[in-house]
């Protein structure tokens, strides 16, 4: 029987509404109906460097960069042409030695810091930290893992056992048994739990990303490095988000000179092209772990390591070193850091601004009940407290065709997480239109109403 499949040419005909309608068909309603309610559905064409455009033809500056995958901007032609000179060779073939996987591994050894020489190619960021626990419980014969509170490290059944946020956790319980967590920055607080369990690996991010944007005190991690080593625990470092210059050195582990034992990294590791992620750790452990035909597969992937993916990340990793795009991500970064610092001065709605390199997050500050409780009763208050920032992002979409996006353990957090080519100009364009939003709804409540307003609209006109 003759199934009514779609083409491609199908797929790039259709309209705004009738790809939300499959989407509420076929993929996730929820989703659909919440992007909606802002405009956040609109059909995109066309991506090239920091822009993107829609299907009239507007053109839109992206700085939320693919939540970090698209330091090279959008479809980099390096990336693009590396992908098309593998096109004809076998992109599976486990019964052989791949010669890019050979070589990504190579690179990436290369650029990572220390004696961190061993790789393990997978398709996406959970699955790297997937690995690394893994591996870290094989290498060390124990089983419990540390993790931070806030923290992000994915949403498959391991890693999510390692996330720091209750609301992802909990409808998924019971999870791995024995992991804890403890408060991100605190060392003391870090050193009593590692006294009292036997923990195979502390894992971590430079940066809390998903948490908020949240950097660590100065010196936090010549400190964790420290205690892991006093009391035999392995250090995974998360640079899922923060690798590949997106913090102004190729690897944030670098700002504090410290080497972790093993490091997790994806995202723009695949130059914005294609699926790829990655543990690297110490021929030592991997020795441990995988050593000797025997363990040789115990922890394997289909498509990790493909020709495509890996061609991929060749080219991006030599394109961000040519490029030396970890020194414009410091300059360009620290440009925007000292702006929005101008903004959060003069605007009480801001709480504060904080970042690294081209990784940087704005807070609001929570409203006080009052006014907006009587009004909406109680529903504009919770509205403003927990999706100030998707406001502020609904409305440098809709009014100024700037995408950005809030962070997802504190949606109160706005990210700025531009292409690592962004320019000053670009820049200035952003803050410009921040000014203008907050000039132009100086309290939190107008903020609430207006964008109250664009999302009753929102579901009026869009209603089925």
């Amino acid at each position: 029987m003759k199934k009514d499949l779609m083409s491609i040419e199908d797929a790039l005909g259709l309209s705004q509404a009738e790809i939300r309608q499959l989407y509420k068909d076929h993929v996730n309603p929820g989703l659909a109906s919440m992007l909606s309610l802002l405009n956040f559905d609109r059909k995109f064409v066309r991506a090239k460097g920091t822009k993107v455009w829609d299907a009239d033809g507007n053109e839109y500056i992206d700085f939320l960069g693919g939540y970090g995958s698209l330091n090279l901007g959008h479809n980099p032609d390096a990336v693009l042409e590396a992908v098309k000179k593998a096109m004809d060779r076998p992109n599976i073939l486990q019964a052989s030695l791949n010669v890019m996987t050979a070589v990504a591994a190579h690179n990436l050894s290369k650029l990572a810091p220390g004696n961190l020489t061993h790789c393990f190619f997978c398709n996406s960021g959970t699955e790297a930290v997937e690995g690394a626990i893994k591996t870290a419980r094989i290498a060390s014969g124990k089983q419990r893992i540390l993790y931070c509170q806030n923290s992000f490290h994915g949403k498959t059944m391991g890693s999510l056992s390692v996330t720091g946020r209750e609301k992802y956790q909990h409808p998924f319980e019971p999870l791995i048994p024995g992991n804890e967590k403890v408060l991100f920055g605190d060392l003391e607080a870090l050193e009593e739990r590692l006294k009292e369990g036997e923990f195979a690996a502390f894992i971590v991010e430079p940066i809390q990303g998903e948490g908020g944007i949240n950097v660590p005190p100065k010196d936090y991690f010549q400190g964790v490095r420290e205690l892991c080593d006093k009391y035999g625990v392995y250090f995974i470092l998360d640079e899922i988000q923060t690798g590949f210059g997106r913090t102004g050195k190729i690897f944030a582990a670098e700002h504090e000179n410290i080497v972790p034992d093993i490091m997790c990294v994806a995202k723009s590791l695949g130059g914005g092209v294609m699926p790829i992620g990655a543990f690297v750790t110490t021929a030592e452990i991997w020795d441990k772990a995988y050593g000797g035909m025997d363990k040789a597969l115990l922890h394997t992937s289909t498509f990790g390591g493909n020709t495509l993916a890996t061609a991929a990340a060749i080219a991006a990793m030599n394109e961000l070193v040519e490029k030396d795009l970890a020194a414009n991500a410091a300059e360009q970064g620290a440009y925007l850091l000292g702006r929005l610092q101008e903004l959060a001065e003069k605007y009480d709605m801001i709480k504060e601004v904080r970042g690294r390199g081209l990784l940087i997050g704005l807070e609001f500050k929570e409203p006080e009940s009052g006014i907006l409780d009587k009004i909406s009763g109680g529903r504009a208050s919770k509205l403003s407290k927990d999706y100030l920032a998707a406001m502020v992002a609904g409305a440098l979409l809709n009014d100024h065709r700037i995408i950005t996006a809030y962070t997802l353990n504190n949606p109160n957090v706005i990210r700025f997480e531009p292409p690592l080519i962004i320019t000053r100009e670009e820049i200035d364009y952003l803050i410009d239109a921040l000014e203008k939003i907050f000039s132009e709804n100086p309290s939190i409540f107008r903020m609430t109403m207006k964008s109250a307003r664009t999302v009753i609209g929102n579901i009026f006109r869009k209603k089925d």
